[in-house]
């Protein structure tokens, strides 16, 4: 049974900029479901469970590839954790949405979701998420999480998950530099760096694939001092 991640590195589900993406995701997520109809859970705790957010998810996985969407509720106390664990495990595929990094995975431990995630992955349920949902299964992630609480302004390396070696960055074209004086100052050795509108794609844990809507993927190793890159094919 092969297990696949897929992390998508920014981008608007809303105005469809990752559509070929998702497209990837739906057809990984419907060879999971076989002859029954796929079905999806999206998580979007780092947006506070923003409903928009699921809308368009949504309208994205249901009105254009007929995915059954359902949503766990993980922040204000509407779903138990019994339920939210119920969805988990009715679904072929899981979407994690973008926002407060940081936020979500003190969210998850909260209520042991966290682990119920990483159980799924291991069942080879299809995981896939965007910004702070791809981010967040890496060993180490690039955050700005304290920008976003008004703490400060500098992003900083935080623990992910663990479930995919190494750090990942996400809007890559947007922090290329202060990632990479990041990388440098925290002796960080390897690097996923995903752009807008792109995803890198794991398969049992190894990198397989890159997924393009329009943006790029890099891996990045410390050579001597200095982030070297290259383009992810």
């Amino acid at each position: 049974m092969d297990k696949y991640l897929v992390a998508i590195g920014g981008g608007e589900i809303k105005n469809k900029t990752t559509l070929k993406i998702d497209e990837f995701v739906s057809e990984l997520v419907k060879q999971k479901a076989g002859d029954r109809r796929a079905n999806m859970v999206f998580f979007g705790t780092a947006s506070h469970d923003s409903m928009p957010y699921f809308n368009s998810f949504r309208k994205t996985y249901t009105s254009v590839f007929d995915i059954k969407a359902e949503v766990a509720l993980s922040v204000y106390g509407e779903m138990s954790k019994d339920k939210i664990f119920g969805k988990i495990d009715a679904a072929d595929g899981v979407y994690v949405g973008g926002g407060d990094t940081v936020y979500m995975l003190e969210k998850w431990k909260e209520k042991g979701i966290d682990e119920k995630l990483i159980k799924a992955y291991g069942e080879g349920k299809i995981v896939c998420g965007l910004s702070a949902g791809a981010i967040c299964w890496f060993e180490n992630m690039y955050s700005d999480y304290e920008i976003m609480r008004g703490e400060s302004g500098e992003y900083k390396m935080h623990k992910g998950l663990g479930l995919i070696r190494g750090t990942a960055c996400p809007h890559f074209d947007e922090r290329e530099k202060d990632f990479f004086d990041a990388c440098i100052r925290e002796n960080v050795k390897t690097a996923y760096c995903i752009e807008n509108d792109a995803a890198v794609v794991f398969k049992n844990g190894e990198y397989y694939k890159t997924v393009s809507a329009g943006g790029k993927a890099y891996f990045a190793e410390n050579v001597g001092g200095e982030m070297v890159k290259r383009e992810l094919l």
